[in-house]
């Protein structure tokens, strides 16, 4: 068992006991029944952390049959479900997750969850990557944003990506005390 399944394997033991399903969650972590694990996706009345591991290890092997629930489990309130799933869509090679990543980080009515899907976006080094991070983080750079750790995932990601058209953006979060280093560090990767 890898590092990442593990540690998912540990988070949802216990929504696995509360619904004293423990031989159900160690089937889904010992299954190589790919068919097996796409069904738990489509079955009703599965629970949360079954569907979450089914769309992982799928994810995780490359099975497309999975991306619908990783992106819905990418735009979770629950941190740790956003991380497993960022996880699984960077492995999964479906040519539709930066396109639904990007989406994602770029709806203003769901910021304070963007940090997930711009993370992605960045490790996916997509075509739609620099575009969206760029988009996500202008409404960001007010000084009375909340949402200052998606906009520091925005610079640090405009940063790795060493494109050009972010010099601008990059340029007014200089003026920003939490984003001044990143932004300062992000511009001399790109110049």
């Amino acid at each position: 068992m890898d590092e990442e399944l593990r540690s998912l394997a540990d988070r949802l033991r216990g929504e696995a006991r509360a619904s004293d399903a423990v031989p159900a969650y160690e089937r889904l972590l010992s299954t190589d029944d790919r068919d097996e694990l796409a069904a738990v996706l489509t079955e009703r009345e599965r629970p949360l952390w079954a569907r979450e591991i089914a769309a992982f290890r799928l994810g995780c092997a490359g099975d497309r049959r999975a991306f619908e629930a990783l992106v819905l489990l990418l735009n979770h309130r629950d941190p740790a479900r956003c991380v497993s799933a960022a996880h699984a869509l960077a492995r999964l090679g479906d040519p539709r997750t930066a396109r639904a990543a990007a989406a994602l980080a770029t709806n203003q009515l769901r910021t304070a969850y963007a940090l997930h899907p711009v993370r992605l976006l960045t490790a996916l080094r997509a075509p739609e990557a620099v575009p969206a991070l760029i988009t996500t983080l202008r409404p960001l750079l007010s000084p009375d944003t909340p949402y200052w750790r998606v906009a520091l995932a925005c610079v640090e990601g405009l940063g790795e990506l060493g494109d050009k058209r972010a010099v601008e953006v990059l340029e007014v979060a200089l003026a920003r005390p939490r984003l001044a280093s990143a932004a300062a560090v992000a511009l001399r990767r790109i110049a």
